[in-house]
């Protein structure tokens, strides 16, 4: 089976040059995954990290995809068996000649010479759709918001940053539920770790509350040992706690709090970051929000995040 090959092949711990650090981040249109992987890339810096966007991978334009029965989250719509080929030469160390969609034009463009660095970060609609293309991955993430945050995040992008009406985003966001719940949300059940920003539930937090974040640390990875960062005092930024999975499975379930002091977040963030054994300052990036904000909850799952790939570059 060629994802077992795949698997064999990249077994071993990363020699140097020999082939890179890959992590995926998977989720639905507007889930966040560009702001994530942005900090990621600041953090371990350019020279070190390439980042690409599986999305690219679309068999039509915009135009030529207004009279067929399926949407951009189909893998119909996309060049899958390209893609899989793609992050197998990434995953073994090799470049590759990737497709350029642009999403401000919606054609398709010039395709993009791409070579591996020591980190690859891999982000996208359908990135851990298949079998071949999940063997490629060290780490995998998928990120699970809420509809409803997600869906304002989409209106307040694509109308800002894409030309749309908030009416337009509305359509087009019910024709694509058929295709989310078909292609996009099943791939949650195949990631490490599910990371969800919202608000906490048992709270009745006023606006503007900083949102908070949810990890799922599934077994299928290690974990950092989190405990020796977390005293008593460090509860009101996060905690820990065993809860049942999707399927019923016990699994290690980090909350990190919006509403926590800031000072108390960054304390607790260069604990996490000296674990990482990295002799430089904590980078200025990590947290970022496009709005120019700042959330404390992403930065310290940017750190976690972070703490996985070094793993897996020490094998």
């Amino acid at each position: 089976m060629p994802d077992k090959a795949m698997r064999i092949a990249r077994s071993h711990p990363p020699a140097a040059g020999a082939r890179p650090v890959m992590l995926a981040i998977a989720g639905d249109s507007a889930a966040g995954k560009t702001t994530l992987t942005r900090g990621l890339v600041e953090a371990i810096g350019p020279e070190r990290c390439t980042a690409l966007c599986v999305d690219d991978y679309h068999r039509y334009d915009r135009e030529q995809r207004l009279g067929l029965p399926f949407t951009p989250l189909s893998p119909d719509c996309n060049y899958i068996d390209i893609m899989e080929q793609h992050l197998q030469l990434l995953a073994t160390g090799q470049p590759i000649l990737k497709p350029v969609y642009d999403h401000a034009t919606g054609q398709l463009a010039r395709p993009e010479y791409v070579e591996p660095k020591q980190f690859v970060i891999v982000e996208g609609l359908l990135p851990l759709t298949s079998k071949l293309s999940r063997a490629c991955f060290d780490v995998s993430v998928f990120l699970d918001p809420p509809e409803d945050i997600r869906r304002g995040w989409k209106i307040a992008r694509d109308c800002a940053k894409r030309g749309y009406r908030e009416e337009q985003v509305l359509a087009e966001l019910d024709r694509r539920e058929d295709d989310s719940a078909a292609y996009i949300r099943p791939q949650r059940r195949h990631a490490d770790i599910v990371v969800r920003f919202s608000p906490i539930a048992t709270r009745n937090d006023p606006p503007g509350t900083p949102l908070s974040a949810e990890l799922l640390l599934r077994p299928t990875i290690r974990h950092p040992a989190l405990t020796h960062v977390l005293s008593d005092e460090d509860h009101t930024t996060m905690h820990l706690k065993i809860i049942r999975d999707s399927d019923g499975t016990p699994v290690d379930c980090l909350h990190v709090h919006g509403h926590a002091e800031a000072e108390e977040s960054r304390v607790l963030e260069k604990a996490i970051w000296a674990d990482l054994a990295d002799r430089r300052e904590m980078p200025e990036g990590l947290g970022a929000l496009p709005d120019g904000g700042r959330s404390e909850p992403l930065a310290i799952t940017q750190l976690i995040l972070l703490y996985h790939l070094v793993a897996a570059l020490q094998g």
